[in-house]
């Protein structure tokens, strides 16, 4: 089970609907084109459409998969005391006294530029059940990161 916001969930029911009604046909329609033009065994363009149907059809099935098995966070029942799931984090990176703020999403709605880390990423697991105040170390690739958590609210 995956959990998300209804706004990753949205995201990512457009893309499946992106592409399945939209890419899908354009590259059936290429194979179509390609297999028109003859010779198969030779044609580089029914060859390249054939292999962009396959990888279009397997990101399909993931993500029908991932929103077979996901499930909706309902914001109300969410407390701001702990670090979990919606969280936004605000924390000093001690080592340098900067300032950052993440919140917590899905893995499959993390995206860096946005503030949005997954969970399952080593600072969102050492922040997760943390409250305001605390310190955490993080194992990064650099080597061991000391934040200080300063304030928690909900996403």
């Amino acid at each position: 089970m995956e959990y998300m916001s209804q706004e990753g969930y949205d995201k990512l029911v457009a893309e499946l609907h992106e592409l399945e009604c939209v890419l899908l046909p354009q590259v059936r329609e290429a194979i179509a084109e390609a297999r028109d033009k003859g010779d198969l065994s030779e044609n580089f363009e029914y060859h390249a459409a054939k292999r962009e149907q396959s990888r279009l059809l397997g990101r399909i099935r993931f993500k029908q998969k991932v929103l077979a098995n996901a499930r909706v966070i309902d914001m109300s029942r969410l407390s701001g005391d702990k670090v979990q799931l919606l969280s936004k984090v605000e924390m000093t990176n001690l080592a340098n006294n900067s300032r950052m703020t993440y919140t917590l999403v899905s893995p499959h709605e993390a995206n860096i530029r946005e503030g949005k880390i997954s969970v399952k990423s080593p600072i969102g697991q050492a922040l997760l059940n943390k409250t305001a105040g605390e310190e955490v170390e993080v194992r990064v690739p650099a080597g061991i990161m000391r934040l200080r958590i300063e304030s928690i609210q909900l996403g």
